[in-house]
């Protein structure tokens, strides 16, 4: 297993998923990607619930009511050493905040962010909680990219936020940046094509690797999901989009061996 202590700054910490309906988020999650779940009993944090494999944190989900007034949707936390330097960084380069930093209990201390193109993300400076301590394997996040209306415009905000350099990506039909540290890749920043509906706003999307994504896709559909873009190939693995039961959108991928 990819076993993970602790992210570093810039790079992509942590996930969670703002749901209606916790019930069946865990159980259509639970099955399609091995989840078991510990938490989630206290109201006064909207039954914040982890999500584990092998006794490892990969994801959250919590309540979202009406009064909350949040979509059903992941939302990506990125980590920071300094949560309230990254917030005013982010407003500096033309961000928004959604969220000021507070503190969350022992646990660590976030803010809630736009890009200057609209999407919703999340920073995390870690304590007690540290992120994701399992990724890139079957149920666990694997990567996250932010699709945007205006990919200059937020490949040069996240650029400046977080320290990374973006390089573009030779493929044909779409302009697509990786935000990197030397040669590490932290996430990807993707233009807006026709292929989204105009009212539909920039946003993070996140992967889970799956082991046959043919066959998770068929199961999330079993379980209520929705299938928005069927399995295709592409020369990084295997993908396919989806909703869960809520709406709420992620990609499953398997990559190809050794990457």
């Amino acid at each position: 297993m990819a076993k993970r202590e602790r992210s570093d700054p810039g790079f992509v910490s942590w996930v969670d998923l703002a749901t209606p309906d916790l019930r069946v988020a865990k159980k259509f999650y639970g099955e399609l990607l091995g989840w078991k779940y510990t938490g989630g009993e206290d109201p006064n944090n909207h039954y914040y619930t982890t999500a584990e494999i092998g006794g490892r944190r990969v994801a959250a989900m919590w309540h979202a009511s009406a009064e909350n007034q949040a979509p059903p949707a992941w939302t990506v936390y990125i980590e920071t050493a300094d949560a309230d330097a990254t917030a005013k960084k982010a407003t500096d380069a033309g961000g928004g905040i959604v969220a000021p930093a507070m503190n969350v209990m022992e646990h660590g201390r976030m803010a809630l962010l736009t890009d200057p193109t609209g999407a919703l993300f999340g920073v995390w400076q870690s304590k007690t909680h540290t992120g994701a301590q399992l990724v890139d394997e079957p149920g666990a996040m694997t990567w996250h990219e932010v699709y945007t209306r205006d990919v200059a415009k937020a490949r040069d905000f996240y650029a400046n936020v977080f320290g990374l350099e973006p390089k573009h990506l030779d493929a044909p039909g779409v302009d697509y940046w990786t935000m990197q540290r030397g040669d590490r890749i932290a996430f990807g920043a993707m233009q807006m094509t026709s292929q989204f509906p105009p009212e539909v706003p920039s946003h993070w999307n996140s992967y889970f690797a799956a082991t046959d994504v043919d066959a998770s896709t068929k199961k999330a559909a079993a379980l209520g999901g929705k299938e928005v873009a069927p399995p295709f190939d592409t020369p990084y693995g295997r993908m396919s989009v989806l909703a869960d039961p809520a709406g709420a959108s992620f990609c499953l991928i398997t990559p190809p061996k050794g990457r």
